[in-house]
């Protein structure tokens, strides 16, 4: 589901977790690049200041 690009908070209650973070410290490693998008926009915003 991660990889299809569902909300994490989606797929944690699809796999009856109480927290997010239970699901990202389980399944995060098995997604290369997770962070690649948000870390590119995060460069995007800090180059115009």
């Amino acid at each position: 589901m991660l990889s299809q690009g569902d909300h994490l908070k989606v797929v944690a209650d699809v796999l009856g977790r109480a927290s997010v973070t239970i699901t990202l410290d389980t399944y995060s490693h098995l997604m290369p690049g997770f962070g690649d998008a948000a870390a590119s926009a995060m460069d995007d915003a800090l180059s115009f200041i």
